[in-house]
C-alpha cells in the first residue's frame, strides 16, 4: 500500500514524514511516529549540548528499531548552534537519515554526510533551493507550501503549485507538504508527483505529543482561519496559531524591532510554558492551515493509519470514475 521511492529510500512502511517540531520531537514522539510506519524526525536543536543530544539519541534507539531521522537546524537562533557537534553524535551513533532545514543548502556538511553513508534530505520552499540541494548531493528534497505550519519562506507559493514544479525540476524524489492533514491531502500530494508527504499539524494532537491537553483542545477547535505568519521581517517567516504571543511578535515587527527582540518574544522558553503548563497565551506554536481538519486526540498510530486508509479508499473510488 503506497510503496514509493521514499519508502524504499527510508525503509518505512508508509511514505509519511512526521515533521520536526521544536521542543516536541524528542525520543517518545519520534519513536511513536517510526513505530507507526512513518519516518519520525528528532529535532537536534532542542538539546543545548551534544551530551544531552547523545543521551536522547540512545534513548530513542532503545524505543524503536524502525528508521528515524535527525534534523539539523540552519535557521537563525538566539543560541548559536554548532551543527558539527551534532554531526559528531550522528556519526558515532550510526544515524542513517539526516534532514536539514533553513535558509541555505548544507554545503558544508554534505560531503561528510555522504562519506558516512548518511541519507541526506534537505527541506526548502522553492525550485531554485531544491535544485541547489540536489546539486550538492541530497538524496531527496522536501518542499512545503505557504499553508505549512512552521517555516514558510518568503515566496508564498501554495503547495498545489509548488510541489509539481519541484517534481518536474528534480531527478531525486520529492517529499511534499503544507496544509496536509488527512488522507485526501496525502493522496493529492502523491497525485502531484511527490514520492512522500510531510505532515506536522495533525500530530500536535497525538496522544504522544507532549503538549498540554488544554492546548490540544484549542487546536481541535481551531479552523483554517486561526493561523498567521510572523517573523517575516527577519527573513524567518513562520506560520503559527493565533494567540496573544503571536500578535505580540507581529506588533514588534510593525515597530521594526530587531532580530534579538523578535526572537526573544517568540522564544522557546515561553513556548515550553505553554506546552507544559497550559498557559495558552505564553508562547507561539507552529501550526498549519490544515488545523481546521484536526478533529480529536488519538494515538499516533491511529492518526497515521487513518490517513493511509482514507487515502486508499479514495484511490479506489477514483479508479472507477
Amino acid at each position: 500500500m503506497f510503496k514509493t521511492k521514499i519508502t524504499e529510500l527510508f525503509g518505512t512502511k508508509y511514505p509519511i514524514v512526521v515533521g520536526t517540531m521544536m521542543h516536541l520531537s524528542r525520543a517518545e514522539m519520534v519513536a511513536a511516529a517510526s513505530n507507526s510506519g512513518a519516518l519520525g524526525v528528532m529535532a537536534s536543536a532542542i538539546f543545548p549540548t551534544k551530551e544531552e543530544f547523545r543521551r536522547e539519541v540512545k534513548k530513542l534507539k532503545g524505543m524503536t528499531d524502525k528508521p528515524f531521522a535527525v534534523n539539523l537546524n540552519l535557521f537563525p537562533a538566539m543560541r548559536p548552534i554548532d551543527n558539527r557537534e551534532y554531526l559528531e553524535v550522528i556519526f558515532d551513533e550510526g544515524i542513517k537519515i539526516v534532514e536539514t532545514s533553513g535558509h541555505k543548502a548544507p554545503e558544508e556538511f554534505a560531503g561528510d554526510l555522504k562519506n558516512h553513508g548518511v541519507t541526506l534530505v534537505h527541506k526548502c520552499v522553492g525550485v531554485r533551493y531544491a535544485l541547489k540541494a540536489q546539486s550538492i548531493g541530497a538524496d531527496a528534497v522536501t518542499v512545503v507550501g505557504y499553508e505549512n505550519g512552521g517555516a514558510t519562506g518568503t515566496l508564498d507559493i501554495t503547495t498545489l503549485c509548488l510541489v509539481p514544479r519541484v517534481v518536474d525540476a528534480l531527478k531525486v524524489p520529492v517529499i511534499g507538504g503544507g496544509g496536509v492533514a488527512d488522507g485526501r491531502g496525502f493522496l493529492a500530494l502523491l497525485a502531484l508527483g511527490a514520492q512522500g508527504v510531510i505532515m506536522g499539524t495533525p500530530f500536535l494532537v497525538a496522544e504522544e505529543c507532549p503538549i498540554h491537553p488544554k492546548l490540544k483542545q484549542v487546536l481541535i477547535n481551531a479552523t483554517e482561519l486561526d493561523t498567521m505568519v510572523v517573523m517575516r521581517s527577519i527573513q524567518n517567516s513562520h506560520r503559527v496559531w493565533i494567540n496573544e504571543a503571536a500578535k505580540k511578535v507581529a506588533e514588534l515587527e510593525k515597530q521594526q524591532a530587531g532580530l534579538p527582540e523578535i526572537i526573544k518574544a517568540a522564544g522557546g522558553d515561553k513556548a515550553q510554558r505553554m506546552f507544559q503548563e497550559g498557559n495558552l497565551q505564553a508562547g507561539v506554536i507552529s501550526c498549519g492551515q490544515g488545523v481546521g481538519l484536526v478533529e480529536k486526540v488519538r494515538p499516533m498510530k491511529d492518526i497515521i493509519e487513518g490517513i493511509v486508509h482514507q487515502a486508499e479508499e479514495l484511490r479506489q473510488k477514483l479508479a472507477i470514475l
